[in-house]
């Protein structure tokens, strides 16, 4: 069994107990930045392993007759090209629900971070203004989580982890789906109703046809003058224009963000651009909602499980192909 790794090797030799693997099995490094297609095809691997936000064209799985197995690090799976893919008869797996905890632990620091005015309130300690940061609280009271109607958008296993840490902050909460969730305390609303009335917006949807640049002009437009935006789902799911503008016009009282698009992040994103007294308003963290020590021994755990399936010819589990 050859394996091609697009995935960081410190990461990877730290956390997936490799040395546990049958001796016969071939591990190929390849690093967990763009790789060239030909190289990649040239491992000519059974399996591969790939950082979630690297693509697999339809045209390295088309060269790559004996692949079997595409295996994402993390949860997204949107980089690979499923069509392709599926045709091929090549299983794609993702880390399903591996990493739910962290990332709601994320949002919940990202909420707290815009309603605390952490960044600007940081920055003037470190300023030696530290009264002056406090006199500014005492003049616009600070907003306490429990205080808050927030509104979960997408109720899968994060957004499910969500909101049980937000039970305990005293928080309404509401939360919009496709389709009712069964055994669910909360109210299901309508996105308009979950823009119109809620303080902060979380989003916690996959990236598809239906939800790329679902949070646009028109939906910043409905929402609660004041209102936060959460987003530790996927920069798709926002257009950052738009957002920029509601946040400049005061439309929205902040953002918190652990997700842009693209990645890498460049430096011309209008969010990296925006004017001091607005940037104050946006905590921004590189994409590390799932990035733990548990989260990365639970994912190789499942990484591993489903490769010695494909290696007696059984079926994986979390299929994302609908094979």
């Amino acid at each position: 069994m050859k394996i091609a790794l697009m995935v960081n090797r410190g990461n990877f030799e730290r956390y997936s107990g490799y040395e546990k693997i049958p001796s016969d099995w071939e591990l190929v490094h390849l690093g967990n930045g763009p790789v060239d297609e030909d190289k990649l095809a040239a491992t000519d691997a059974e399996v591969i392993l790939v950082d979630s936000i690297l693509p697999i064209s339809a045209r390295v799985i088309n060269k790559m007759p004996n692949l079997k197995l595409i295996h994402t690090q993390g949860v997204g799976f949107n980089y690979v090209n499923l069509e392709a893919a599926r045709k091929a008869g090549v299983y794609v797996c993702n880390n399903a629900q591996v990493n739910s905890g962290a990332v709601a632990e994320q949002a919940i620091l990202l909420m707290l971070a815009v309603l605390r005015n952490f960044r600007e309130n940081e920055d003037m300690v470190y300023d030696a203004k530290q009264i002056e940061a406090k006199n500014r609280c005492f003049e616009n009271a600070l907003t306490e989580l429990g205080d808050c109607h927030v509104g979960i958008i997408g109720l899968g296993a994060i957004g499910r982890e969500v909101a049980g840490r937000l039970r305990a902050f005293g928080c309404k909460l509401s939360y919009y789906s496709r389709r009712e969730v069964p055994d669910c305390d909360m109210p299901r609303l309508t996105l308009d109703d979950i823009y119109s009335e809620c303080d902060i917006i979380t989003l916690h949807v996959p990236v598809t046809e239906e939800t790329i640049g679902m949070i646009d002009e028109a939906a910043f437009n409905k929402m609660k003058p004041g209102a936060i935006l959460i987003n530790t789902a996927r920069g798709e799911l926002v257009d950052q224009e738009a957002l920029c503008r509601a946040l400049s016009d005061g439309r929205l009282g902040g953002a918190g963000i652990d997700t842009l698009y693209p990645e890498p992040v460049q430096a011309d994103n209008p969010l990296l651009n925006l004017p001091q007294e607005v940037r104050k308003k946006v905590a921004l963290s590189p994409h590390i909602g799932g990035i733990t020590a548990g989260c990365f021994r639970r994912g190789y755990t499942n990484f591993w499980n489903n490769v010695r399936i494909i290696s007696e010819g059984g079926r994986p589990f979390n299929i994302v192909t609908g094979l």
